[in-house]
């Protein structure tokens, strides 16, 4: 591969790290456009190389909440039984449509052009929205788990077809219907999206969809951008800087879909 093109993956690996560290945003949402709409990778193999990069990089952030003790290992087993069945049930969808669909990077691009502009529309509304009440107590335990493993089914499908929501979708989802304590909260939700990603790298990568030599260049440049975006972060507003990314995000998935809908037509 020619070291221009090389120097730009790790610089794209960089700058997605970077502004995890900064905003917390999941790096599957900001990682896949680019590769597929910046980088020109096909959306099948960005789809199972963003599940490997995704899977690394949780490692050592979920081995620091653990020691920390942020880590609520009932949750993470009550999201796990219905998410890697979930992951399970999205890769055999997406072999079922490679098989019988004439382009599924086609499907692939407008799936990702929808989830672009919902999750960070949700995002958005949750962070403001007063009516989104946590159910707490008034819920018996059972069904409080039932509803955590209907969570994680959900989040584990749109793993396996998408590679994106291990991190943003469950996080939100979680925060919106059952507000669990924010530290337990991000720690739980970053060792669950490691095992999801991990079985799902695992069934991408026996597929043959993924890049790993593309995905050893994002890494290496998004593990030292994640750090450093994590040491900056309490010298910027990130904040607002979610905000702003997730505005682009919204318009980018707008645009992403209507060329997709356009050049499909």
């Amino acid at each position: 591969m020619a070291s221009g093109a090389a120097i730009t993956e790790i610089l794209t690996g960089l700058t997605v790290g970077i502004l995890v560290g900064l905003t917390g945003v999941g790096g599957g949402i900001l990682l896949l456009p680019i590769l597929t709409s910046v980088l020109g990778v096909a959306p099948i193999v960005a789809v199972g190389t963003d599940a490997v990069v995704n899977c690394v990089t949780k490692i050592g952030a979920g081995a620091v909440h653990w020691r920390r003790g942020n880590v609520n290992w009932r949750l993470v087993l009550t999201l796990g039984m219905g998410s890697v069945p979930g992951a399970f049930m999205g890769v055999a969808v997406l072999v079922l449509m490679r098989g019988r669909l004439a382009d599924v990077n086609h499907f692939l691009r407008l799936a990702i052009a929808v989830l672009l502009i919902v999750i960070p529309a949700v995002s958005l509304y949750a962070q403001h929205s007063s009516s989104l009440t946590p159910l707490r107590a008034a819920q018996k335990h059972r069904t409080i788990e039932y509803g955590i493993a209907l969570i994680g089914l959900c989040v584990g499908v749109l793993v396996g077809l998408t590679s994106i929501g291990s991190g943003t979708v469950t996080l939100m989802l979680l925060l919106v219907f059952y507000g669990y304590a924010p530290a337990v909260l991000v720690g739980t939700d970053v060792v669950h999206g490691l095992l999801l990603t991990g079985v799902t790298a695992l069934l991408q990568s026996h597929l043959g969809n993924v890049d790993f030599g593309l995905a050893e260049r994002i890494l290496i440049g998004s593990i030292p951008g994640g750090l450093l975006g994590a040491f900056i972060a309490n010298r910027v507003p990130s904040n607002r800087l979610k905000q702003v990314l997730y505005a682009l995000l919204i318009v980018f998935g707008v645009r992403m879909f209507w060329v997709g809908i356009v050049h499909g037509s």
